[in-house]
């Protein structure tokens, strides 16, 4: 409610759109080929920074290791395999690989971070300036009842989680619906239509406000590209409070849950027309089912109670970016390479980015009366 509600969402426009607008501005100066997955990426880092922090984190940090580069360790970490985690008592192998000091390594440096984030709040909530995430937790701190207590570990916790929800996922989303397109030149050229019909042709930039009317083939591109690239493709795990049985399996407590999104996004029981293919017509005809967590044929952000409170957010940053992307550029491969050829490899990890960076030659579109 006070963090990620569609008020808050909608207040948070200005730092999208300008962000949104430096990447486009920075793809008209360099005709050469782009690593799109690395300015995604930044795009993603730099909305969330300054929707958190009130500032961008993207040079460096501590005087050595770059921010976004902390946060991609981070998520390797996270995705990586724990031996203690399934047998704890082999929990002894983690030190002995060293993976237990790189936890505690990468650990301290955010934890370094958000303290002078918070010590940066704190300065700012004394001017009584406008606040960022960050600003807004320590306001709740200080107006805390004894009923809801909100300490400094609890903020810099939800503050992590905003990036680990939001950065990683947002920039591979993006990064697979590019490929996506790029692969496919009949469902670019179909929503660069959309784009340039109902938004119209002239303008420079796509801005929030134009993405008012109803988008229709955007919202099917979007959808289809969760149903086959889910961002983080087993979800967060889950651990059984108490003993049950589902569907007459014996399910003990603390048992480990994971949840195979990118599995149930291809299962041919629910996806029964072509469901490798990337086709986002097939949510046409009456096939209303969405990623909003109300069907269970498709759950990239989860379901229930425990899903997750950021998809407003996130679909956001992607509907601005993708807008103009794909409206103010015609795309195609370096080396003449044919998008039916591009390499879809996924690499693993706890978010399923592409193995390979997705190269791309951009064209600026030019309207013609």
């Amino acid at each position: 409610m006070h963090l990620l509600s569609n008020r808050k969402v909608l207040s948070c426009r200005a730092a999208r759109e300008e962000e949104v607008g430096l990447l486009v501005n920075r793809i008209r100066k360099d005709v050469e080929r782009l690593n799109l997955s690395e300015l995604l990426s930044c795009l993603a880092n730099d909305v969330i920074c300054r929707t958190a922090f009130g500032r961008k984190y993207s040079g460096h940090h501590g005087g050595a290791t770059n921010f976004r580069d902390q946060l991609a360790e981070f998520m390797e970490l996270l995705g990586a395999f724990s031996v203690g985690d399934f047998i704890p008592s082999l929990s002894w192998v983690n030190r002995l690989t060293g993976f237990d000091a790189r936890v505690d390594r990468v650990a301290s440096q955010f934890d370094e971070l958000l303290e002078g984030a918070v010590e940066e709040g704190l300065a700012r909530l004394e001017k009584q300036t406008q606040a960022p995430f960050i600003d807004v937790l320590l306001r709740l701190q200080k107006d805390s009842s004894e009923a809801f207590r909100l300490d400094r570990e609890g903020i810099k916790a939800v503050i992590l989680d905003l990036f680990v929800g939001g950065t990683d996922t947002t920039s591979t989303l993006l990064e697979w619906t590019m490929s996506e397109l790029i692969k496919h030149p009949r469902v670019m050229k179909k929503l660069q239509e959309e784009l340039r019909t109902k938004i119209g042709r002239e303008i420079e930039t796509v801005h929030e406000a134009d993405l008012v009317e109803e988008l229709e083939y955007l919202n099917l591109v979007i959808r289809e590209t969760i149903r086959l690239h889910p961002p983080i493709p087993l979800l967060a795990p889950r651990q059984m409070t108490q003993d049950a049985t589902i569907m007459g399996y014996d399910v003990p407590s603390g048992t480990m849950i994971m949840t195979n999104a990118w599995g149930i996004g291809r299962d041919a029981k629910d996806w029964p027309e072509s469901p490798e293919a990337f086709w986002p017509e097939r949510f046409l005809d009456g096939n209303n089912v969405d990623f909003r967590g109300q069907d269970y044929q498709l759950i990239p952000f989860g379901a229930g109670r425990r899903g997750c409170p950021g998809i407003s957010f996130a679909l956001a940053v992607v509907e601005l970016a993708l807008a103009n992307l794909v409206r103010n550029f015609d795309w195609e491969l370096p080396g003449g390479v044919r998008g039916e050829d591009l390499d879809m490899t996924e690499c693993v990890g706890l978010t399923m980015h592409r193995q390979l960076p997705l190269l791309a030659i951009p064209n600026r579109y030019i309207a013609v009366d």
